[in-house]
Formats: structure tokens, C-alpha cells, sequence
């Protein structure tokens, strides 16, 4: 090669490396927990008014609206047909905003971003937005907590693009919109974080340089969603006050943990099941969306219990539910995982970790009341833990979520039930896109 030759490739080679260069970046640390803190604070603002669209929302369609009803119709029609009514005409509507405004990615979508590009596409941020409002507000088994994170993170991938930053991070950035979410959701800043970045794999969190940043990005929209909601800071349910730990509550952790893992190898056959029986019909987005909410409106008219998230209804499981009887709560529980399993595979967005919660408080008070050696708020939090982690492989998150919910301090007993289940369903997987980020094909 002349040197001519030599030097012209040099040249190019220099040319490449500055437009690599100007096309991304990396941020000092500085920069970096700047940006976090900036996610954060929109993230509570964008919390905050999803929020408060979803709960106007909700107290007009089903009390408002049945009130100005009740005029015309008998106490006993609305009972029996204004649920599956509203739930079908909701579904509808799910599968209209899909029709027209595309199809917004679910949880495994947005763990399979993160993985590679590093980013959700913003672009679809409003189509799940809308999609998600119709399908909560219509009873359907799937909560906030998805959405909020698709957004929020989208949220952090767009400000990396704007800036130019490298896919790592860009990462980083995506990790504090989600981290953003979840700790406004769940009330649990650092359980909140974890869960962020626990979510994208099946052997435990790998992302560890997003952690700082993330936590603070959850703190801050914590922070700002609690502030301008009004909500309380603290434990969320009122569960009966457990006795001092002793090993055998150590014990009973373990066995709850392995029983958690059973229910939640249970759900994944139903939720399979339904969902072998609605691919039939994935190209026809509308009438799916359309049966679904008459599904969910149908078992809501035998089991009430199933409509919604499961939010509020754990505490009325905690309250009441021992008022059902053993029976009664386990198949609740059935009816729960199928009313899941019809919302999400119909079309319905929204994230299902508020459901599991309450698949795991139900068979868990049912577990007590069988065996009154076993404490119901033990029973309960321990089956939370353990059915959760089961499907989203997800052991230390969701014990600082529940340590806080249940606003106990029971943690021994509740991550030995985490860890069991983890461990007993490595094998079990929902979220298809969980894996290495070694994986991934660009880290």
C-alpha cells in the first residue's frame, strides 16, 4: 500500500471516529444524576396526572354515571347488566385505539428495549396511554404500573436521543424513567428502583451502574407524586400485627414460598390456555378487545372480586375475606387468574403485579384459615411475595415493595418466601424477553 493510500484511509478512519463521536456521547456522573433528577421530577408529574385522569375516570363511570341511571332503571338491572355492559363497551374501545393508534408494547416489549435499542420508542406513548385509561377505567384485571413505566421510560430514551448519548447511556436514562414509575405506583422508592432493574432478567439484576440513578429518579417522583396527590406516606394495608419471628415462622416462609411457586405455575397454564384460544383472532383487534371486556364483565357478574387491578380489593381481602370461607378464596383466585389472563390477552394494556398481589392475598388468607397455626398477615404477604416473584423474577424488589405496603416487619420471612419461589421456577417463564444482558446485542 502506498503511503498516499496509507494516509487517505487514516483519514477516513479519523472522519469516522469524529462523527461516531458526534452522533453519541457518554455523560460524566454528574451529568448523568443531573438527567435522573430531571426524569424523576417529570416522572411524578406525569404520575400524578395519569393518576388523577384515571381516578376522575373511575368515579364517573361507575358512580357517577350509575347514580344519574338509577332514576330509570331498578337497583336489580343495573346490578346485573351494568358491569358486563360497561366492560364490553370499554373493550370496544380498547380495540378501536388499537386499530387506529397501533399497538403499544406490553412488558415483555419493554424489557426486550431495554435490552437493545437501550430505549422505548416515545412514539407510542400515546396510543398506550389511551389504550391502558379504557382498559382500567372498564374493570379489566390489569393495573397502572405498565403503562406508567413504558411511559416514564420512553420518556428517558427520548431525552437520550436528544442528547446524543451512547446506548449505555441511554440505558441508564430509560432505567430512571421506569425507576420513576414504580416508585411513584408503588409508594417504594428503592423497592421501586429495584424492581426496574430487576425486571429485564431472570438471574437477578445485572444493570448495576443505572442504580444509583435510578433511585434517586424514583425518590424524586415519589417525592412529587405524594406531594401533589395528597396520598399518605406509609403502608398501604392495614394487616393484623404478626407476633415476634421465630425459626418456625422462618419455616413457613419456605413452604409458602414453594406453594406461591405452584399457584403461579397454575397461572401461566390458564393464562396459556386463553391465550392458545385467542390467537385465533389477533388479526381481528377490535371484535378480541370487544369478547374480552364481555369476559371480564361475565365473570365479574359471579365473582365481583375480579374486577380492576386488585389495588384496593386486597384490602377488602384483608378486612372481609375471611368472611368467604376457604373455599371461596381459592376460587377467587381462579376466577382472578382467568379474569387476568382474559385482559391481557384480548388486547386490555396495563401491568398485572398488582393482580398477582392479589391472587397470592386471596390464596394466602384461604391457606390460613385452613391451617390457623399460620398467621394471616404471614399467610398473605408470603403468598404476595411468592406468586409475584414466581412470574417476574423479581425476589428483592418485591420484598422491599411488600416491606412497605404491608408496612410490616417481617422481611426474614418474606424473602426466604421470595427466594424459594425464585428458585423453584427459574425453569417458568412469562416474560419471554427476560435474559443476560450479555446477551444483548449491544451493551
Amino acid at each position: 500500500m502506498s503511503l498516499t493510500s496509507a494516509n487517505s484511509t487514516e483519514a477516513i478512519i479519523a472522519q469516522d471516529d469524529l462523527t461516531s463521536q458526534s452522533i453519541s456521547q457518554e455523560l460524566d456522573y454528574n451529568k448523568t444524576i443531573l438527567c435522573a433528577a430531571a426524569i424523576g421530577i417529570i416522572g411524578g408529574i406525569v404520575a400524578t396526572a395519569y393518576y388523577s385522569l384515571l381516578e376522575s375516570s373511575m368515579h364517573l363511570l361507575w358512580h357517577t354515571i350509575p347514580d344519574l341511571l338509577s332514576p330509570y332503571f331498578s337497583s336489580k338491572w343495573l346490578v346485573s347488566n351494568y358491569v358486563w355492559i360497561t366492560s364490553t363497551v370499554g373493550g370496544f374501545l380498547v380495540g378501536l385505539t388499537l386499530y387506529f393508534m397501533g399497538l403499544p408494547g406490553e412488558v415483555a416489549f419493554v424489557v426486550e428495549k431495554v435490552h437493545d435499542p437501550g430505549r422505548i420508542d416515545i412514539k407510542q406513548t400515546p396510543a398506550m396511554v389511551v389504550a391502558s385509561l379504557f382498559s382500567i377505567v372498564a374493570g379489566g384485571s390489569a393495573g397502572p404500573e405498565a403503562p406508567l413505566v413504558q411511559v416514564n421510560g420512553s420518556i428517558g430514551g427520548w431525552l437520550a436521543s436528544k442528547l446524543n448519548l451512547t446506548i449505555r447511556t441511554t440505558r441508564i436514562l430509560t432505567f430512571c424513567g421506569m425507576a420513576a414509575a414504580l416508585g411513584a405506583f408503588f409508594g417504594a422508592p428503592l423497592g421501586g428502583a429495584l424492581f426496574a432493574l430487576e425486571l429485564p432478567h431472570r438471574r437477578g439484576l445485572e444493570y448495576y451502574e443505572a442504580l444509583i440513578p435510578a433511585t434517586l429518579a424514583a425518590i424524586l417522583s415519589f417525592t412529587v407524586f405524594r406531594l401533589t396527590t395528597g396520598l399518605s406516606i406509609g403502608g398501604m394495608y392495614h394487616f393484623n400485627s404478626i407476633p415476634p419471628l421465630t425459626l418456625i415462622n422462618l419455616a413457613e416462609g419456605l413452604v409458602l414460598g414453594a406453594i406461591g411457586a405452584a399457584v403461579a405455575a397454575l397461572f401461566v397454564l390458564i393464562f396459556r390456555t386463553v391465550g392458545s384460544l385467542a390467537h385465533r383472532l389477533e388479526h381481528q383487534t377490535i371484535l378480541l378487545a370487544t369478547l374480552g371486556g364481555l369476559a371480564i364483565g361475565l365473570i365479574a357478574l359471579v365473582f365481583p372480586q375480579t374486577l380492576f387491578f386488585g389495588e384496593r380489593e386486597i384490602e377488602t381481602i384483608i378486612e372481609t375475606g375471611s368472611t368467604f370461607g376457604v373455599t371461596m378464596l381459592l376460587v377467587i383466585g381462579l376466577a382472578k387468574m382467568l379474569a387476568i389472563s382474559c385482559t391481557l390477552h384480548s388486547g386490555f394494556r396495563g401491568g398485572f403485579i398488582f393482580p398477582l398481589f392479589y391472587i397470592g392475598a386471596a390464596v394466602g388468607l384461604a391457606i390460613a384459615l385452613g391451617i390457623p397455626q399460620v398467621h394471616p398477615t404471614i399467610a398473605m404477604v408470603c403468598m404476595m411475595a411468592a406468586v409475584n416473584v414466581a412470574i417476574t423474577k423479581t425476589p428483592i424488589s418485591t420484598t422491599v415493595i411488600l416491606s412497605v405496603l404491608s408496612d410490616t416487619a417481617m422481611v426474614p420471612v418474606i424473602v426466604i418466601s421470595s427466594l424459594t419461589s425464585f428458585l423453584l421456577t427459574l425453569n417458568l417463564n412469562m416474560i419471554s424477553t427476560q435474559r443476560s444482558r450479555l446477551e444483548a446485542k449491544v451493551d
